[in-house]
């Protein structure tokens, strides 16, 4: 499975044979300018919750590649009123099987608006299933209980948590999601964008090794395998 980091919490993963884009969030970003929006393949984009920060790219990508649109009915409403009508609404508790795997749409403790001030839904974070891995991304959120359920049931291979603190979860309570989803692998997004969440990336990682966690902290445009 290949991770593609474009910066702040703007992400994709290849699973199943298809490319997976996650809120999108490149051309307002002046650390991602090194990043061709345009270029960024995509057959399906997950949008998290409504902020600006997580769709600024959205409708771009969506239009150019003819991507589906998988997030809550909320934001799928409001994207369809703009023309984009390749989508699939979601909400908490559930979860369709797709041709790349499986999604699952869990609790996030947040807000979330859209740009144009219509209400978002409630935020969200994905469980997805594909290649015989199970990936959890938690949105923008903070620590919350609903995380033992995961860690009860599904007990994903690889996490991807925000670790910025002032907003979201900071690397403390990061650590703690961790033994709460029971999972050690974690890689870093939704910090160091701007002045409310930086963090010495360094300083997280070793708080990571401390507690027995691998903290994977990509460079901008960078992709590894995961």
């Amino acid at each position: 499975m290949k991770f593609t980091w474009f910066g702040h919490a703007s992400f994709s993963l290849e699973m199943g044979g298809k490319q997976l884009v996650f809120d999108p969030f490149i051309t307002p970003n002046e650390q991602a300018k090194s990043i061709d929006v345009n270029a960024i393949p995509a057959d399906y984009v997950l949008l998290s919750h409504g902020h600006a920060d997580h769709v600024a790219d959205a409708e771009a990508i969506l239009t150019r590649t003819g991507a589906t649109l998988i997030s809550n009915y909320e934001i799928v409403s409001w994207y369809g009123e703009k023309g984009i009508e390749n989508a699939w609404p979601m909400n908490h508790g559930g979860k369709h099987q797709f041709d790349f795997g499986t999604v699952r749409y869990v609790n996030a403790v947040h807000s979330s608006v859209l740009p144009d001030g219509t209400y978002g839904g409630n935020p969200g974070g994905f469980i997805i299933e594909a290649d015989g891995r199970r990936i959890y991304y938690a949105g923008d959120t903070a620590l919350h209980m609903d995380m033992e359920l995961i860690g009860r049931y599904w007990k994903p291979d690889l996490a991807i948590l925000p670790i910025g603190d002032n907003f979201t979860m900071g690397i403390e309570d990061a650590i703690i999601c961790c033994d709460m989803i029971q999972c050690d692998k974690v890689i870093g997004v939704h910090y160091n964008t701007f002045p409310f969440i930086n963090i010495d990336s360094a300083l997280a990682k070793k708080a990571f090794a401390k507690a027995g966690k691998e903290l994977i902290l990509p460079g901008i445009g960078e992709s590894k395998e995961v």
